[in-house]
């Protein structure tokens, strides 16, 4: 009995592609693959930030009718009505009249004051990452961590703690978006490169020495000086200046190595289309060191975007940014302790949770461990 069960499991592991392998040997990666697990999780969280984070209510019930304005940040603001103070009901803040988004917060004391029926339902943490909070703070920002602000609150006045969840999100999408274009374009030049090699490598290979030489932080300071990138604009500018050139000669490289095999050969005898035998056959093949490369170049781009907002080059403000807010301890006052040890922790948890998924992807995609894949 126990020898037809090693047989059927040999059998199973024999049937397995060679991705499935690479697949089960990660998986025996255990910091790699938690790694990949907890990044992954905390990052599909970040999505619902609005429900968990946020200062506007999840649910308003007023005068018998229900109300969601946290569904306008999570699904687009078409997807529900404007909402202003006196629509809630909402005449006096702070002893003034309000008009515009109504406070929540105060909302609800509010109505549990008049205890009339009306009520509202608030995120876990009720402070937005952008929400200017002078007029209730005791003392002039940056605040310390306390109860209300459990990692305190920066020199305007915004939670830190809510800066720094949705600073999670806009870093990971940010490095994500800028890998992928990066890959799609260095794929298409480097593959182009080393498929046709002769005069198309040779003075392509010239052009993109010449443009690597380009300074890119000069550049990215030149046009900050006259206009402030936006999240997308700022990805395109990094995939441009220099996403591409790295995985280029990666891809170029395999290209070179894989053209020469029996396979490409036979796909040409075919009369398989160009096209066809780059990126149907080749690229299939060279996916290895494009794969390995990923988790690193993720990093490189995520440490490239808090260098740029430290800098001041970055995200316009009052976009969450885990640069700026180390940029604020440093000039503050270092003494404002958790403007700089919350951002650096952080970055510290993500980058090394990366590195790991990094390490694991290298070692499970190694050519040198087929063998092992038994």
């Amino acid at each position: 009995m126990s020898n037809s069960k090693n047989i059927t499991s040999t059998n199973k592991y024999q049937s397995e592609s060679i991705l499935q392998k690479r697949v089960r040997n990660f998986k025996k990666i255990k910091r790699a693959y938690y790694s990949l697990l907890a990044i992954g999780i905390a990052y599909f969280l970040s999505f619902f930030a609005p429900l968990l984070v946020n200062n506007k209510a999840l649910v308003v019930k007023y005068d018998g009718s229900y109300y969601f304005p946290a569904m306008g940040d999570l699904l687009g603001e078409g997807f529900v009505s404007h909402y202003d103070a006196d629509y809630f009901g909402q005449d006096e803040v702070f002893g003034e009249k309000r008009y515009g988004e109504p406070h929540f917060r105060e909302l609800k004391k509010q109505y549990k004051s008049e205890n009339k029926g009306n009520w509202v339902l608030m995120p876990i943490y009720s402070y937005s990452p952008v929400e200017n909070l002078l007029g209730e703070l005791e003392g002039n920002p940056p605040t310390a961590p306390d109860s209300k602000h459990i990692l305190g609150t920066d020199n305007r006045g915004r939670d830190v703690f809510a800066r720094v969840i949705y600073g999670f999100q806009i870093s990971i999408s940010f490095a994500l978006i800028v890998t992928f274009l990066s890959y799609i374009l260095g794929i298409l030049i480097g593959g182009t490169l080393g498929y046709y090699g002769n005069k198309v490598d040779l003075y392509g290979l010239r052009f993109i020495e010449i443009f690597s030489l380009l300074p890119f932080l000069f550049i990215i300071i030149i046009l900050s000086s006259f206009i402030k990138p936006s999240f997308f604009t700022l990805i395109l500018l990094l995939v441009l200046l220099r996403g591409w050139i790295g995985i280029t000669y990666y891809v170029r490289g395999e290209f070179f190595r894989e053209k020469a095999r029996d396979y490409t050969a036979a796909a040409i005898a075919m009369g398989a289309s160009t096209p066809s035998v780059m990126f149907k056959h080749i690229l299939p093949n060279a996916l290895t060191s494009v794969i390995t490369f990923a988790p690193f170049a993720l990093i490189s781009n995520i440490g490239t975007l808090i260098a740029l907002d430290f800098l001041g080059f970055g995200l316009r403000p009052p976009t969450p940014s885990w640069g700026e807010l180390i940029s604020q301890g440093v000039a503050e006052d270092i003494s404002y302790w958790w403007l700089i040890v919350t951002p650096l922790f952080m970055i510290f948890i993500t980058l090394t949770t990366i590195t790991f998924i990094g390490e694991g992807v290298r070692q499970a995609f190694d050519p040198r461990e087929y063998s092992k894949l038994q």
